[in-house]
């Protein structure tokens, strides 16, 4: 048998007795004592392709909020877009774009609503191009002129008017889910507010509104 020193031999002697009292430290940790989640996941940056590469800026045909002064209607000295014939508008607003006037049955019924915060109501039209895609246009007199404010095509899962704001919704990938793009006036045009998701609403839910009379040419919302 090797003889250690007595150093040795007096420092064995103490981890034994420590022993005891090492055993909960270094078992497993008690309900309130911290605990091992496992490895930490490794989180990793986006990989950003091509970065020295950007669009360009929409050019201003391509601007769904691109003021345009529709040609061809009378000047409204009240400010009021009630005071113009909604289909006239927009039939003149198509054709200066070079699109066909469309037919009075693919139209739906106006609206009216300030939309500006002039306390004078503007245009909201929509036409179905087809069994899912429709356009939306917003018309508004500015300085006596019948202005096009905002124009948007696509698939309307609806359209809202939400505390001053024009809120547009469009289906997703996710048939739970629908897209929407909220409008607002910024004191010169209509600004893309916010877009967010919302949760899609069932074709059973039914409108608070009544549906209306089909629109003929000269007939007033």
């Amino acid at each position: 048998m090797r003889w250690l020193p007595r150093r040795a031999r007096t420092a064995l002697t103490s981890l034994a007795a420590l022993a005891p009292l090492l055993a909960p430290v270094t078992g497993c940790a008690s309900p309130e004592g911290l605990q091992s989640e496992g490895t930490a996941r490794v989180v990793k940056a986006p990989l950003a392709l091509w970065p020295g590469y950007a669009p360009a800026p929409l050019r201003r045909e391509e601007n769904p909020a691109a003021r345009k002064a529709v040609p061809g209607i009378a000047h409204i000295p009240s400010g009021s877009m009630a005071a113009a014939d909604p289909l006239a508008v927009l039939d003149a607003d198509i054709t200066s774009g070079g699109g066909t006037a469309p037919t009075p049955a693919s139209v739906r019924h106006p609206v009216l609503h300030d939309l500006t915060g002039d306390r004078k109501p503007d245009l909201i039209m929509v036409v179905d191009l087809g069994p899912r895609t429709s356009e939306l246009r917003v018309y508004s007199v500015q300085k006596k002129i019948v202005t096009r404010v905002l124009v948007l095509r696509g698939v309307l899962a609806g359209v809202e008017l939400a505390a001053g704001h024009l809120v547009v919704r469009e289906p997703t990938k996710d048939p739970r889910y629908v897209g929407v793009t909220d409008y607002a006036w910024n004191g010169d045009a209509m600004e893309l507010w916010d877009l967010t998701l919302d949760d899609a609403r069932t074709p059973q839910t039914p409108s608070p509104y009544p549906t209306p009379p089909p629109l003929t040419p000269g007939t007033l919302p």
